[in-house]
């Protein structure tokens, strides 16, 4: 029997270093679309905006969907990069994503060139894998995993 805690657990990761080409440029991309979201940067419409289109989507109600989908991608993003709680962040991106496909992409088929699904399938795939994974190497996780085992 392991007297490994539950943050042991999350913070544990055996991963390389292919997962810090995975959470940088992934992070990044995510918190660009959480900030557009969120505070209306890089040409977004910000949290009234973003709620009102999500609630005419059926995300309802609208503003709080909008605040909860800008934040998983904003914080979610920035923790991705930074390698610091990367299991729990990749699985709120994960959930994220499958709600983006199934209510905005789906319906358009897999190419973006019409709005598809293809990239949202990629970042989905990208953080499941974050999940079962780990940070890896080069991460704040790690650095944590090791200092609780001395």
């Amino acid at each position: 029997m392991s007297n490994t805690t539950f943050i042991d657990r999350v913070l544990a990761t055996d991963a390389g270093w292919g997962t810090l080409a995975l959470r940088i440029p992934v992070g990044i991309i995510f918190a660009a679309h959480g900030a557009q979201k969120l505070f209306g940067w890089f040409g977004g419409y910000g949290l009234e905006g973003t709620g009102q289109w999500m609630a005419s989507i059926g995300l309802a109600p609208g503003y709080l969907m909008a605040l909860l989908a800008g934040s998983a991608e904003f914080f979610g993003g920035l923790a991705l990069v930074a390698g610091l709680l990367v299991r729990p962040a990749a699985a709120a991106l994960a959930f994220a994503m499958v709600v983006a496909i199934f209510s905005a992409h789906i319906d358009k088929g897999l190419f973006m060139a019409n709005n598809g699904y293809e990239f949202a399938l990629a970042l989905l795939a990208i953080t499941v894998a974050l999940v079962v994974s780990g940070a890896g190497r080069a991460s704040l996780d790690q650095a944590l995993a090791r200092r609780a085992s001395t």
